[in-house]
């Protein structure tokens, strides 16, 4: 097993990741850049964990967090825009910010204490 499969906000990354891809394959979302920029954020996400776990400089660690960080962000404009285009419940939309925002704390978190470290 890898390191990084052991993180908790991985695990969390690929839960979301995984509802995101059962979405987006059940709905029909009118703006096909919307899908594919979302699919691709929610991929970034976690694959931007894995490997920032597997950098030995400290802070090429907290670098790689950073941008999983900020691709958790372009998720929630890109889930408000599905919002206001009517491709997303608000049942749904405010489900799915609560976790990124949960996921986002996780990921704060782990960046400070990586950087705490240097």
């Amino acid at each position: 097993m890898f390191d990084f499969q052991n993180l908790k906000v991985y695990q969390k990354a690929r839960e979301i990741n995984k509802e995101i891809n059962e979405y987006i394959k059940r709905n029909h979302i009118l703006d096909p850049f919307l899908k594919n920029q979302l699919r691709q954020a929610s991929i970034q996400i976690v694959i931007n964990i894995a490997e920032g776990s597997g950098k030995d400089c400290k802070k090429d660690k907290a670098r790689y967090y950073s941008i999983s960080r900020e691709s958790v962000y372009e998720c929630v404009s890109l889930i408000e825009l599905l919002y206001d285009e009517g491709s997303l419940a608000e049942k749904r939309f405010k489900v799915l910010l609560e976790r990124y925002a949960e996921l986002s704390k996780m990921l704060y978190g782990l960046i400070r204490s990586v950087n705490a470290s240097i």
